[in-house]
């Protein structure tokens, strides 16, 4: 299976590149036939080195990189090849029209991978957005939340990134943080340096981080540990009440979906144990990594579920194939009469260190009371 989806991803590139009639001259074709090759049959092992037991960093970078190279190239060989099917219907191009395709490709595809690695290695752009709670009180209108998810420290050094996405969260004066799991690739002690700048980020109310499914393979517990350690809140099926002006927020997290299979013992998303002895008549804000869970959240009357994983497809057209696993990509949805539903794009990569059509995100969430106006 493995084999076959390297072929299929291969094929296309390899085809509209140099063996759709473009005529190259023989050492172009063997040359572009020879690279193909050599990444069909080193790519499964640069992979099991990078992501297997020994996790190496370098041959992560490397079969990480050449994965996002030969996804985009994949998904442009497939358009290109339509286009050039739709222009040989038509007639137009002549001779010349196979080759002007493949320079076509190859320039979109070049364009697209230097922007998307731009935008996968700069600082989020901070995304604003007013969030009416019905339920919320008066006293905390206003509050404002800073969403992080998908951080996935790794293989790429990004320390000096996640010092800079500390200074961008202070700087939008937050009264709640909330980090909503996939912090890293890699365990607390491998990834010591790149999150350490997470304890440099400040709120008002409370700072909250649950797991991710990324964790459930470095050491989840050790994550909450490391997290509690920079002076975080881990919501380990837990809450915490927030007061302002004289009202409360009953503020939540569940372990992510996937801990019950992980086989540690004690991770589950559980959100029974999360809610255990919370007001019910207060509003909560509950942070559960991936989106899906957002039917128990509905079911249980929760007003507002934060959520990342879904990376907002990362490289397109990927977003489509995450639509059919999650409810939402990306963005503010209502589930039910009452839970609203916002999922992040993330704050950071998994794996290819690109970023196309899908930017990432440092969330900016103002809660509105029932009671007062939208701002803006």
């Amino acid at each position: 299976m493995v084999v076959l989806v390297l072929v299929v991803l291969c094929l296309p590139p390899w085809w509209t590149l140099f063996a759709s009639g473009t005529d190259w001259p023989l050492p172009v074709f063997l040359a572009g036939t020879a690279v193909c090759a050599a990444w069909l049959v080193s790519f499964p092992f640069l992979m099991f080195a990078g992501h297997g037991p020994r996790q190496s960093d370098r041959a992560a970078r490397v079969a990480d990189t050449s994965l996002g190279v030969v996804w985009v190239l994949f998904t442009w060989s497939v358009a290109g090849g339509l286009v050039d099917l739709v222009l040989d219907g038509l007639d137009v191009g002549g001779t010349d029209r196979a080759r002007t395709v493949a320079v076509a490709v190859a320039a979109v595809s070049a364009g697209l991978l230097g922007w998307g690695h731009h935008e996968a290695m700069r600082v989020p752009r901070v995304k604003r957005l007013d969030v009416p709670l019905p339920r919320l009180g008066d006293g905390l209108d206003g509050t404002r939340v800073v969403l992080l998810a998908d951080t996935h420290y790794g293989p790429i050094d990004r320390a000096a990134w996640s010092a800079r996405v500390t200074e961008a969260v202070n700087a939008l004066d937050a009264d709640i943080v909330v980090h909503a799991g996939d912090i890293a690739d890699g365990t607390p002690g491998r990834r010591r340096e790149q999150s350490a700048p997470l304890g440099a980020i400040r709120s008002r109310l409370a700072k909250v981080y649950v797991t991710g499914n990324h964790e459930y393979g470095s050491e989840a517990q050790g994550w909450l540990d490391r997290m509690a350690e920079l002076g975080w809140e881990p919501l380990h099926n837990r809450h915490v009440v927030v007061e302002r002006g004289g009202d409360a927020l009953v503020v939540a997290g569940v372990d992510d979906v996937t801990a019950e299979s992980s086989g540690l013992a004690g991770h589950r998303a559980n959100l029974s144990d999360a809610l255990a002895g919370a007001d019910p008549a207060r509003p909560v804000l509950l942070v559960a990594h991936q989106p899906k869970f957002v039917p128990r959240a509905a079911a249980a009357g929760i007003d507002l579920q934060v959520s990342g994983h879904t990376h907002g497809g990362q490289i397109w057209p990927f977003n489509f194939l995450v639509r059919i696993d999650q409810p939402v990509v990306h963005g503010l949805s209502r589930h039910g009469e009452r839970t609203l539903l916002y999922t992040s794009r993330g704050t950071g990569f998994w794996g290819p260190p690109f970023r196309v059509f899908a930017p990432s995100e440092i969330t900016l969430l103002t809660l509105r009371s029932g009671t007062a106006p939208a701002a803006g």
